[in-house]
């Protein structure tokens, strides 16, 4: 390595600008409309033009698979991998039920009667999981259980991998049916239906640009969580960050994929450096170096002179992740404004977010974390208002506050269905 190339380039904090560009890549948006429209005129016959294309199924594969296959691959998997799984699943499902369980039906007294809401569950969830150079159950197991603990009658897990640790996380996430194949076209059968996979009320998950895309042009058939870009991790540190920790964090990101973009906002100098000496040591053991050094071009380094500015610039860029390495973390995490999930603390590693600790690693990236959040159990469930009037006499103020400003807009109608009521 040259030396005078640090890894993590160094920038100052006025050229440090806010990450959040759009999420939708206008090329892959182009390659997704074609293959969306193509699925929703054509159906089953699209879905299996694009997946020969891309190589994701065989002569006599089926295209979608049912819980009996998905036990059946379960019961082929080691034990060791299966009771990992269920682990997993079981403190995402319990952090889920928890979110549930703050989520509560709505009475209100008004004039004459009750008003309120009720939280009621879509009916079927399509969940994404996306599977690169590796297979990634743990995406299963964030959508689907998630799922599965919102209320969703139908769950359906679409992916490009056939592997028997995908299917039998499906499995054990309680799927009901599995579509073996990804990209736009999966997106689109999820939302629009084919012969042996109705359409599905909500699509979540994570995804490539093309899977992205797709959510965007669905968007108006189906509910999404969010348009996801490429993965960030934002770590602020001070005097008292173990470099090393600092470093392994910041290449666990890195190595996720070449447009992945690890960041450091460092209030010690010494650290910065530190953790740069880190970072190349590391990587020359690590067997996903070559991924790495690509991912660490699209970050930085940045050296700030206090905890303000340190904040100031995490709210700037709003990062899907947020890890503290300071002696006043929770201190800290209280001041911070914009980030998908915070991480509190040096051995709150944001790994233990993406492998199951409860919370959800589906999160909003691009800046978006300051107008949206993480994939939970609220995105499968709808708020339902309702009013019940029990007593027109008690109601007349409500009445004729109804029928007084339907005639300043001048809607007759709207004022005399008000009237008829008090007489």
């Amino acid at each position: 390595m040259n030396s005078t190339i640090p890894l993590l380039r160094r920038v100052t904090p006025n050229e440090v600008m806010r990450v959040g560009r759009s999420a939708v890549d206008p090329d892959a948006l182009r390659d997704a409309k074609t293959i969306v429209e193509d699925v929703r005129a054509n159906g089953r016959e699209s879905v299996l033009f694009h997946a020969g294309r891309f190589g994701e199924m065989q002569p006599g594969e089926q295209l979608v698979l049912d819980r009996s296959e998905l036990q059946a691959s379960l019961e082929s998997v080691d034990s060791d991998t299966v009771n990992l799984l269920r682990r997993i699943g079981s403190r995402i499902e319990d952090f889920a039920a928890a979110q549930r369980e703050s989520i509560r039906d709505l009475s209100f007294s008004i004039p004459g009667g009750q008003a309120g809401h009720r939280i009621i569950p879509v009916e079927s969830a399509g969940c994404y999981a996306p599977a690169g150079r590796h297979p990634l159950p743990s995406s299963v197991l964030m959508t689907a259980v998630t799922a599965r603990v919102a209320g969703c009658e139908r769950v359906v897990v679409a992916s490009p991998s056939r592997n028997p640790v995908m299917l039998a996380a499906a499995a054990i996430a309680g799927a009901d049916e599995f579509l073996a194949v990804g990209g736009a076209h999966a997106i689109a059968a999820m939302a629009y239906g084919i012969d042996e996979l109705p359409c599905c009320d909500v699509i979540v998950g994570p995804g490539n640009k093309w899977v992205t895309a797709a959510k965007h042009l669905v968007s108006d058939s189906a509910g999404i969580d969010m348009l996801a870009g490429p993965s960030e991790l934002l770590i602020i540190a001070d005097e008292t960050a173990d470099p090393d920790i600092v470093a392994a964090d910041l290449l666990a990101q890195a190595e996720h994929d070449d447009e992945a973009i690890p960041m450091l906002v460092s209030i010690s100098a010494q650290v910065a450096d530190d953790v740069e000496r880190s970072l190349a040591m590391q990587l020359e053991r690590l067997s996903t170096a070559a991924t790495a050094r690509r991912a660490l071009r699209n970050g930085f380094t940045c050296v700030v002179s206090d905890v303000n500015e340190a904040c100031r610039m995490s709210d700037s860029i709003a990062a899907e992740h947020v890890e503290i390495h300071t002696g006043n973390s929770f201190e800290v995490e209280s001041r911070l404004k914009h980030a998908g999930g915070v991480f509190v603390g040096s051995a709150s590693a944001e790994v233990l977010g993406d492998y199951g600790a409860g919370p959800n690693h589906t999160l909003p990236t691009r800046g978006s974390a300051r107008y949206s959040a993480g994939l939970s159990v609220m995105h499968f469930l709808r708020l339902r208002t309702w009013l019940r009037l029990d007593d027109s006499k008690a109601a007349a103020s409500l009445l004729c506050d109804a029928a007084d400003l339907s005639r300043v807009e001048g809607l007759e109608g709207h004022c005399a269905s008000a009237r008829i009521r008090t007489k």
